[in-house]
């Protein structure tokens, strides 16, 4: 596998300056070495507060991002701001160089597409209308299918907040044309259709760090097959132990 733009990202530990201080004391991110990116789609996968976010920012920052999201073009108007982990961290790349990129974050999408509207980027390559003017997921949609251009660096943080389970999967399709067209992704989600996507590589954050594992060991995926088995049993059995604290209560 040689179509990387990004090889892998380290955490200089001699860098870091002091153990102690959030993000460093989240035990991915304290044993943190060396993490090694798929050339077409990696996953973060996690709890909240795992500190898959936390990675994904920083890498983001480290390739000339804004912690808010958007293009680079845009980095300068949204605001700076450098976590303490992107001092820490390098990225190992390629000579092959992106010609596009984008820094999607569900989170503050908001800001970005309020950006646009005020500092008068223009909405053509968004598809002629304003996010705003759009629902929350097809503004996302709108964005992958008209700003992402191809050959380009992509990072999406929980982009699923948006999207209906239909446009999960027309998000897969738009994923896959992308991926075609020499473009990398690295993708931080909880959602069990997105982790679906054929050989992506899955990294788990955990208390005892961060780990590859497969599609069917995620709990995403066995919690998900579980409650769609016997939705009606494993309701019962959650249900019951909640009345059973309110009662102890």
């Amino acid at each position: 596998m040689t179509r990387h733009f990004l090889h892998s990202i380290s955490l200089l530990r001699e860098s870091v300056p002091d153990w102690g201080e959030y993000p460093f004391l989240v035990p991915a991110i304290q044993k943190l070495g060396t993490l090694e990116l798929h050339p077409k789609v990696t996953f973060f996968v996690g709890e909240n507060g795992s500190g898959k976010s936390t990675l994904l920012e920083a890498i983001a920052e480290k390739l000339g991002f804004s912690i808010e999201g958007g293009t680079k073009n845009t980095n300068m108007a949204i605001g700076e701001y450098i976590s303490p982990l992107t001092s820490c961290l390098r990225v190992s790349r390629t000579i092959n160089r992106p010609m596009d990129g984008f820094f999607l974050r569900a989170e503050s999408f908001y800001n970005f597409a309020t950006l646009l509207d005020e500092e008068g980027y223009g909405t053509w390559s968004y598809g002629g209308k304003s996010l705003h003017a759009q629902s929350h997921g097809e503004s996302f949609m709108a964005t992958m299918t008209h700003r992402m251009g191809g050959h380009g660096v992509y990072l999406f943080d929980e982009p699923e907040a948006a999207l209906s389970p239909q446009r999960q999967l027309s998000m897969l399709v738009r994923l896959h044309d992308l991926v075609e067209d020499f473009s990398q992704f690295i993708i931080a989600t909880h959602s069990p259709l997105l982790l679906a996507y054929p050989d992506a590589w899955i990294y788990q954050f955990g208390t005892e760090g961060i780990e590859r594992i497969a599609y069917e060991d995620t709990e995403h995926f066995q919690i998900t097959r579980t409650f769609m088995h016997d939705h009606k049993r494993m309701l019962k059995r959650l249900l019951r132990k909640e009345d059973e604290l309110d009662l102890g209560e």
